[in-house]
């Protein structure tokens, strides 16, 4: 697959053109098989953020899966305050695979028990009903004309980052592009905003020297560590590249409970409903048309939740849930009292929260959002909140495979396969209603005719 010309990568505008790829193998899960999931490769325009939160301290790792010459990638993040170069690590980008897969949209796969065997067949639905660059020198006199004040400077792994403060916009964009930074247009309109709220800016190139030394054709994620009362996600610098609607997929890790944004509606994505048993082989392409009629719909202004659950466990799984050290990778600081004490003053309590009681389970609650974007529908950053709610939920998708017998084997068989066909039809309504796929096509796709109450003007119209 070639890629496209290369661009700059500023925060959360990274191409993600990894090959699409699904799970084919079934694993056992709760009453049936696990078999496929909807991944972020799946959403070629996907930037991918792990957000960790507890109190006022925040953990932010990009995964930057920039394509092109490393000498043009630029990534410059507004942040509440200097940071020290302690406060920022270079990651691993095997945990944004491991928590994207153990996250990801899912299809589960059943198959029905035989209808002359009642007893067997009511254990089952009862069981289905449970709620399954290197910087140039530093020029302090033509910074200051500029209004920019390098406050800091380090190397960490490949990346030469500075953490700047600014007076004016228009000095900090001149000030970029004089120090190499390929910017887009347009970018000081952008900057303005943070420069009013005092924010630092992190910026942040590739070292070629040291990038050879790693070994590593690709950049690792950064992450980086600070306080601050806002819990929020700066996104506008993101759209300076945009050429149409953009995904971003946030995996929000707290102690507590579930994340939302307030500042615009958080809403979960239909799921936990039945399709055509045909869509095991197409899984992928379903999510997609899925996610983009939804996205539609809304005017591309919802963050979607595609997933919610304690870290200790899952049903059906897509993917085994993260080890306390890989959660401490992604930048969870609470586990075995392994918290940072960024900014923390001697004798300042840390908070205290325990896991459920008797429950087994890791304090550690993942909240997976996605949301499609466009510059007009996304006017503000993102701002979040962690709320009461523990109520698990995954957008999950059933496949249900009918009885292969003989009508005639029992009395309950043909009214067993009256009941099948009329589950066809919900299941080919379904599929039309949440793609916007062609309701015929899907029956004939599964061998089935129109429904005997379909009306002629609906024939008609379709």
């Amino acid at each position: 697959m070639p890629y496209p010309p290369a661009r700059p990568a500023w925060l959360f505008a990274a191409l993600a053109l990894l090959p699409v790829a699904f799970a084919s193998t079934p694993a056992s899960s709760f009453c049936g098989f696990y078999v496929g999931k909807a991944d972020a490769k799946l959403f070629n325009e996907a930037s991918q953020v792990i957000l960790v939160r507890d109190g006022n301290r925040t953990v932010i790792s990009m995964r930057n899966d920039f394509q092109g010459d490393l000498s043009e990638f630029a990534l410059v993040v507004p942040v509440p305050a200097v940071l020290q170069k302690s406060q920022i690590h270079i990651g691993d980008p095997k945990t944004f695979e491991r928590i994207d897969a153990y996250s990801a949209p899912r299809l589960a796969e059943y198959f029905d028990p035989n209808p002359c065997d009642v007893s067997r067949r009511e254990r089952l639905m009862g069981a289905m009903n449970v709620a399954p660059a290197s910087m140039l020198k530093e020029q302090d006199r033509k910074d200051k004309a500029l209004g920019v004040t390098v406050e800091a400077r380090y190397t960490v792994g490949e990346y030469d980052i500075a953490i700047l403060s600014a007076t004016e916009s228009n000095g900090l964009e001149k000030w970029l592009r004089l120090e190499g930074y390929r910017i887009p247009s347009g970018a000081s309109k952008t900057l303005q905003p943070y420069i009013r709220q005092n924010l630092k800016f992190f910026v942040a190139r590739v070292n070629l020297a040291e990038q050879a030394k790693t070994g590593f054709s690709y950049l690792r994620p950064l992450q980086f560590a600070f306080e601050s009362e806002r819990f929020m996600l700066p996104v506008r610098l993101g759209m300076l590249n945009a050429k149409g609607p953009q995904d971003l997929v946030i995996y929000a890790l707290t102690r507590n409970g579930r994340v939302e944004t307030t500042n615009y509606r958080t809403v979960k994505l239909p799921a936990n409903v039945e399709l055509p048993t045909y869509t095991r082989a197409e899984f992928g392409k379903f999510y997609k048309a899925l996610f983009e009629t939804q996205s539609k719909r809304e005017d591309y202004r919802v963050v979607w939740t595609e997933y919610f659950w304690d870290m200790a466990w899952c049903d059906p799984c897509a993917a085994d849930p993260l080890s306390p050290e890989e959660l401490k990778g992604a930048g969870v600081f609470w586990l075995s009292g392994d918290e940072p004490v960024i900014g923390v003053a001697a004798g300042t309590a840390r908070p205290n929260v325990s896991p459920r009681a008797g429950s087994g389970a890791q304090p550690v609650m993942l909240t997976r959002l996605h949301l499609r974007y466009t510059p007009e529908t996304l006017p503000e950053d993102l701002m979040f909140q962690e709320t009461q709610d523990r109520q698990n939920f995954q957008a999950r998708y059933v496949l249900r495979h009918a009885w292969k017998g003989d009508a005639a084997t029992c009395d309950a068989a043909p009214r067993y396969f009256d009941e099948v066909a009329k589950r066809q039809e919900r299941e080919a309504q379904t599929l039309a209603n949440l793609t916007g796929w062609d309701l015929n096509r899907i029956r004939a796709r599964m061998s089935i005719a129109a429904a005997p109450g379909t009306m002629w003007w609906e024939r008609l119209w379709k």
